[in-house]
């Protein structure tokens, strides 16, 4: 389903306003000695500021949107799924409680379960970006917005890549598809978690694909990667963020990473 521009620009407003809330939550307490760092069932690691950050998040929208689902990394889901909010509050946590910059509040909104509207905010990088569909995609640090547009690289021979880790692809079993990966482009990096989607949308690298990611950890880099000219589906093609893995890429070398990432 695809909504006009005109009736997103208020969403992409407050998802904006939505990370702003966000930074005043996080930054503070990155790099904090007193950070309180706790493990989840799944063996994932959560912060006090990873909490704090979404009860933030959710405390505007509850007020600001009360007919809107949401559905955050944290506290899990609420609400409908015709419109849904989508947080992941700070992604990259295990960098975040090791003083790594590279970590970012995620929000979104999908229309029946296709993200419309994206933010990532880096508050330790100073660096935001965000998109809604058909209004293109944009960064900004302190200067001007500037729109994003995906590289031109049109062979995988030139094609520089983001796998994310190692242990993904061992997990899913993907190991040797990885291994012919890297033999087959000419750069392969684990660059990491959001951030690799924003390097593919400033047309900085030409691929990233990752396996195991939840909706919450790819949902707010769909509309920014796709408005910059670039695609993102599962690795198998599938046109979904509930799939289990995903595959973004400037666009015009999807369809050839495609057919190298089957087995």
């Amino acid at each position: 389903m695809t909504t006009s521009p005109d009736s997103l620009r208020s969403d992409l407003e407050l998802a904006l306003r939505l990370a702003d809330a966000a930074d005043a939550q996080s930054l503070p307490r990155f790099d904090a000695d007193d950070l309180e760092i706790s493990t989840k069932a799944d063996n994932s690691h959560v912060t006090d500021a990873d909490l704090a950050t979404e009860r933030a998040i959710r405390s505007i929208l509850e007020t600001e949107r009360p007919e809107d689902g949401i559905f955050g990394e944290e506290f899990g889901a609420q609400g409908g799924t015709h419109r849904q909010w989508i947080i992941d509050p700070i992604d990259g946590t295990a960098n975040f409680l090791r003083g790594v910059p590279l970590w970012g509040t995620m929000i979104a909104l999908a229309i029946d379960g296709v993200p419309q509207v994206g933010v990532v905010s880096m508050p330790a990088l100073g660096r935001r970006w965000w998109a809604s569909a058909g209004e293109g995609a944009w960064t900004a640090t302190e200067g001007e917005p500037r729109q994003l547009q995906t590289s031109s690289v049109s062979s995988l021979d030139d094609a520089s890549v983001s796998f994310q880790s190692i242990a993904q692809w061992s997990d899913a079993g993907r190991l040797n598809t990885l291994l012919k990966m890297a033999a087959r482009v000419w750069r392969d990096r684990a660059y990491g978690d959001v951030y690799a989607y924003m390097l593919l949308a400033e047309g900085r690298i030409d691929m990233v694909a990752e396996f195991g990611v939840k909706e919450y950890d790819i949902a707010a880099a769909v509309p920014i990667v796709r408005e910059a000219g670039g695609r993102m589906t599962a690795v198998d093609g599938a046109e979904t963020i509930s799939a289990r893995s995903t595959l973004a890429t400037n666009g015009t070398l999807h369809e050839d990473f495609l057919t190298l990432l089957q087995d």
